[in-house]
Formats: C-alpha cells, sequence, structure tokens
C-alpha cells in the first residue's frame, strides 16, 4: 500500500486519534513518515522514533513548501477541533486556507497523489437513508461548513493533481476520546437519552477507517473521486446505547427525556458563551447527537476499491472499552470474566 515498501509519505494531523494511527501502520509497513506537528516534544511521544517532525503550522505556506518535498503521497488529516475558543476564522484559515496551500504546494513539488480527509458531516442530517455520496450537502456549523468548503478546494485540483477525497463516518475505537464521556455516563449510569433514540449513527472502527484511507492513497480508481468510509451497517442510536450497555455489563438506560428544550437551551448558550471565548455548558451539536440522523451506504467504496470492513460494532465496542479500562480513561468497573460489571465501591 501506499506505493512500494519505503515510499515518502506525509501526514497531517498525525498527533490525532487518526492520525496516530495512521503514522504507526505506515512505519509498520516500511514507509518513510514526516509530519507537520505543533508541537514536536509531544508529537515524539505519540509516534514513532523514525518519523520525521517538521514543527510549524499547518496552515503555513513555507511550512507546507518545505513539508512536501521529495513526498510521494500525501494524507491530509488536520483538523481545528470544535471548541468555543476557536472563532469561524480560525475553522477557516486552517480547513480551508491551509488545504489551498497544502495543494499548491504538492502541485509545485509533484507529489504524486494527495488524501484528503472530509467528513459525511457536510452531509447533514439524513432524511432518506442511507445517504451515499451524491447525496445534498446540508452543513449544519462552522465546523462542518469550512470543512464542506475545504474538500471543494482539495477536488478543484483534480486536474493538477491526484486527489481523492474520503468523508469518514463516526470514528471510533481503542484511545478514542470523542465517545469517552458516553461510555462513562452509561457505565455510571447516569444517562439519559434526549428523544426516541431512533435516529441512525454510523460508525467506523479507526482499523477499517485506515484500510480505507489506504487504499484511496493507492488504488488506481480512487483518483478523482470521493468515497464514504464506514463500518458495514449502521444502527440506530438506541441499539448502541444497548451495546455499550452489555459490553460494561450495566442494565441498559432507559430513562428519556425531550430533546427540544436541550436544543433550545444549546442555542441560547452557545450565543451567550462563544463570543467570550467560554465553553458552552450544553452544545447544540450535542443535542444534534440524539437528533440528527446520519446513516450511510458504503457500497462505492466497496465496489470501486474493494474495501471491506473487518471490525464489527459490538466487537469494537468492546475492544474500545477495554481500553479505556486499560488506560484508567474509566473506573469503578470490575472484570467479572466477561462482561463487566460495576465494582460495589
Amino acid at each position: 500500500m501506499d506505493g512500494p515498501s519505503g515510499s515518502n509519505v506525509l501526514v497531517t494531523g498525525a498527533t490525532g486519534f487518526t492520525g496516530s494511527h495512521l503514522v504507526h501502520a505506515l512505519v509498520a509497513d516500511g514507509h518513510r513518515v514526516r509530519a507537520v506537528v505543533r508541537d514536536a516534544e509531544r508529537a515524539r511521544r505519540r509516534l514513532p522514533g523514525t518519523v520525521e517532525l517538521l514543527e510549524g503550522d499547518v496552515a503555513d505556506g513555507e511550512v507546507l513548501q518545505r513539508a512536501v518535498r521529495g513526498i510521494d503521497t500525501v494524507y491530509h488529516l488536520a483538523a481545528v477541533y470544535r471548541e468555543a475558543r476557536h472563532r469561524d476564522g480560525e475553522y477557516a484559515r486552517v480547513h480551508v486556507g491551509g488545504t489551498r496551500l497544502l495543494l499548491e504546494a504538492a502541485k509545485t513539488h509533484r507529489v504524486r497523489r494527495v488524501v484528503h480527509c472530509s467528513t459525511v458531516g457536510v452531509h447533514g442530517h439524513v432524511a432518506n437513508p442511507p445517504a451515499d455520496e451524491e447525496a445534498p450537502f446540508g452543513a449544519g456549523d462552522v465546523y462542518q461548513r469550512t470543512k464542506l468548503e475545504g474538500e471543494q478546494v482539495a477536488r478543484s485540483y483534480a486536474g493538477d493533481l491526484e486527489v481523492a477525497v474520503a468523508r469518514p463516518t463516526a470514528i471510533y475505537g481503542p484511545g478514542d476520546t470523542r465517545l469517552l464521556k458516553l461510555f462513562k455516563l452509561i457505565a455510571q449510569r447516569r444517562f439519559v437519552l434526549l428523544g426516541r433514540g431512533d435516529i441512525y449513527y454510523h460508525m467506523v472502527h479507526v482499523d477499517d477507517l485506515i484500510r480505507g484511507l489506504r487504499l484511496l492513497g493507492t488504488h488506481p480508481r480512487a483518483p478523482g473521486q470521493v468515497f464514504i468510509l464506514g463500518g458495514e451497517r449502521y444502527y440506530t442510536l438506541r441499539q448502541i446505547i444497548a451495546l455499550i450497555a452489555a459490553a460494561e455489563g450495566v442494565p441498559e438506560p432507559r430513562l428519556r427525556l425531550p430533546a427540544r428544550p436541550f436544543q433550545l437551551a444549546g442555542s441560547l448558550c452557545e450565543k451567550i458563551c462563544v463570543p467570550l471565548g467560554i465553553e458552552p455548558p450544553i452544545h447544540r451539536r450535542r443535542v444534534d447527537f440524539f437528533t440528527k440522523s446520519r446513516a450511510f451506504s458504503i457500497g462505492k467504496a466497496k465496489e470501486m476499491l474493494g474495501y471491506r470492513p473487518q471490525v464489527d460494532l459490538p466487537d469494537g465496542i468492546r475492544a474500545t472499552l477495554e481500553g479505556y479500562l486499560a488506560s484508567g480513561q474509566i473506573t469503578g468497573l470490575q472484570r467479572v470474566g466477561a462482561p463487566a460489571v460495576l465494582a460495589s465501591s
């Protein structure tokens, strides 16, 4: 994959959850990996020692010109994490401006292929599931809007470079922190379901996503195309919650509340807190987790690239929980064979 073993690969966003998994996989396969990182000392703790680190801003054109020199394949995963401290302009600077500067640098230095990582969030709520790559766009917040703009910038270079775009579904796996709170609340029997829980949620294990991304970096049919990369199937939110509870050995949560009041409260909190740089106690997008359906077809990636997810959700959830327990991110669960049960203390 990624060209012959020993090819030169650049990864942006290398210290993130997906990026670090990708870097480890590339190094294990004998590739020479370079990474653009904000903090080299932190990156050195997360990445293999053979990785060449280039410290700098992923939206700095001079840094990117140096980064792509001598590179065969670029995996562009860098993104701004959703936080109140980030103004709208920061999302645009990185997702749109940084992407343009990277593609310009890749064009100048004759990079063989660029894999641009977007998100299925560009489609917004999927009213008629499953959605495929041609489904209407419905980006609902500044993160999704700028990710869509960045994707469109990347695709505009298809006449000059081999560019392939990935739209991953919700990424999870051992070491992920985005779903940690959900796992914790269910383990502590404090989880409250907003709404009916009948919306769909489509997840992809990080190992399957890495396999998909690398297909985009190598397959002859990938350039000029967009591919949704997800798990083999999607589930209702209630089903996912039940799977997590079963893995943890706790009762399935039964408390439900209407979502609408929390949507209103989230909108109000964001209007007040975000301009002040304060993290809102309730986010509208967190409520969207309970109300917006995310169900997709991975048929195109399967048919054109031979993409085949290998981790089914029940196994992936158990492995993710084991990672949380091993790292101490979740405590208070006592392993008695399998599944886990809550400790009495």
